[in-house]
């Protein structure tokens, strides 16, 4: 499902890590963690076509067209943008062959499974932080991608939205998608996701999550 070969990003002139090698099976659920700056994010967006690698090759076994789903950051998100939580969710859809019915059915269920009834008509601005995110969650929910990449989902999420989060994760993977999270929470990487690569500056290391963080020394900081 992934290949990265020789692998390298980063502002140009200066990759964040040696070159990586990666492969990712197909149904796979992978977590990303790293201290602030390695490169976390930067990596999901090179795996999601959005940023250009420095060198080396990204292989995604996936349509060409919607193949891969990205939930990114809120920070990159205009919350002034004129448009309603229900139209933001809706934006899921694009690209599914639905009937308008089978839309509107989808996009209720979608609101109601991340707790967000009622708020359908609320503006981006009037939103707090978690139900922001949940919407975004919802939106991704939607889509029909075999590959998830999400960035930091669990940010300013409370524990209902948490507990919400992670129940859709192993979802996704229980109905064979691959799911890769960019993640800062070791507890909950520890708990919930077999798979962990970890980034910094001498290299990237894949292992089982349990093994891999018992071996960070307690100062480390993701």
């Amino acid at each position: 499902m992934i290949r990265c070969h020789a692998l390298r990003w980063g502002a140009p002139g200066q990759p964040l890590t040696p070159a990586l090698n990666l492969e990712r099976p197909a149904g796979s659920l992978t977590a990303i963690i790293g201290a602030n700056g390695s490169g976390k994010s930067s990596l999901l967006k090179v795996l999601a076509g959005l940023q250009k690698p420095l060198s080396g090759k990204v292989s995604l076994d996936v349509p060409r067209r919607g193949g891969v789903s990205f939930l990114p950051q809120q920070l990159h998100l205009d919350r002034q943008f004129p448009i309603s939580l229900q139209e933001l969710v809706a934006a899921g859809s694009w690209g599914n062959r639905h009937t308008p019915a089978m839309r509107r059915q989808l996009l209720q269920a979608a609101l109601e499974d991340w707790a967000l009834a009622g708020l359908e008509h609320r503006p981006l601005m009037a939103l707090s932080g978690g139900e922001l995110q949940r919407a975004l969650l919802a939106r991704l929910s939607l889509a029909e991608a075999p590959l998830l990449l999400l960035d930091e989902p669990h940010a300013a999420l409370d524990e209902q939205g948490q507990a919400l989060l992670w129940k859709h994760i192993h979802g996704w993977h229980a109905a064979g998608r691959t799911v890769v999270v960019v993640c800062h929470d070791l507890a909950a990487v520890r708990e919930h996701m077999p798979d962990t690569l970890l980034i910094n500056h001498t290299g990237c290391v894949l292992d089982r999550s349990v093994e891999l963080i018992a071996q960070q020394p307690c100062t480390w900081v993701a």
